[in-house]
């Protein structure tokens, strides 16, 4: 198992996965162990995944200071892997909550990205977060699912801040509610840091209006990859978020939520793959 050391002394742990062109990947969650990305639906025929453990998650030290595992305090460990994988400018694909970091490090440090492909990311780094009616109305759309009724009087519970997140509304976050689904669902608890989430999007981590100014720098293609059924981000967030970028653009995929790697594998990747393939 490889490891670098992060800016601040963190022993910090990736795992390499199929052959070919590196393509750095950041795990959302957040702080969840880059475990649950597999092997994003068999993008390793295409790349060769390098998954980065957040500090603090998976095969990663956690660090001195908790207050580290803040989003924007991470920036440096991207760049520390970076320049330890050798790598001029490098291709760079982030999931949901990792949206926010991989935006902000494309704000510190343009020049250092080739592409950049951001799966049904978080775009709190732009000041955009999805509205309760909002991911309702994602929600409503699924009524004729069986687990419907008692999912969405859960996620009504959550975004109302009624109580804990509870595990019924959990089947809004996949295409099909099936034994895959479920498998994967079972290891968030064991694969994620809670300390480290509570952390992650905590006060200061970002400033909106001075990254969307330093994004007008980045000359790299970025997708944007939302989910037809996902809530957070719905595909008109999605769109929003691709305009933020100089040079995004969009790709809604259809029947896939959240995870759309375990949705329709095959589409995942023949649009990703696509993607990695244009001029940068």
């Amino acid at each position: 198992m490889p490891t670098f050391t992060a800016p601040d002394g963190t022993e910090l742990a990736y795992h390499l996965r199929g052959e070919g062109e590196p393509l750095v990947v950041l795990p959302g969650g957040p702080m969840r162990a880059s475990a649950y990305l597999g092997d994003l639906g068999g993008l390793t025929a295409h790349r060769r995944l390098v998954l980065l453990d957040l500090r603090g998650t998976g095969d990663s030290a956690p660090p001195a200071d908790p207050a580290t595992y803040r989003c924007d305090r991470m920036v440096g460990d991207v760049e520390a892997m970076r320049a330890h994988l050798g790598l001029e400018r490098m291709d760079l694909l982030a999931h949901s909550a990792a949206g926010s970091l991989a935006t902000l490090y494309a704000a510190r440090r343009p020049a250092r990205v080739r592409r950049l492909a951001l799966i049904t990311p978080n775009p709190s780094a732009l000041g955009m977060r999805a509205t309760v009616e909002e991911r309702l109305a994602v929600a409503r759309s699924r009524a004729a699912e069986p687990w419907f009724e008692k999912a969405l009087r859960a996620l009504e519970s959550l975004l109302a801040g009624d109580g804990d997140f509870d595990l019924a509304c959990v089947p809004f976050f996949y295409g099909r509610w099936d034994e895959a689904a479920r498998v994967h669902d079972a290891a968030t608890e064991e694969q994620t840091n809670e300390e480290a989430a509570d952390v992650y999007f905590s006060a200061g981590a970002f400033d909106p209006d001075a990254t969307r100014s330093a994004l007008t720098d980045l000359a790299a293609p970025v997708l944007v990859l939302a989910g037809e059924l996902d809530g957070n981000p719905h595909p008109e967030l999605a769109r929003r978020t691709a305009d933020a970028f100089p040079h995004g653009v969009l790709a809604v995929q259809p029947g896939a939520a959240h995870y759309p790697w375990l949705d329709d594998p095959e589409l995942f990747v023949r649009r990703v793959a696509d993607f990695l393939r244009t001029p940068a």
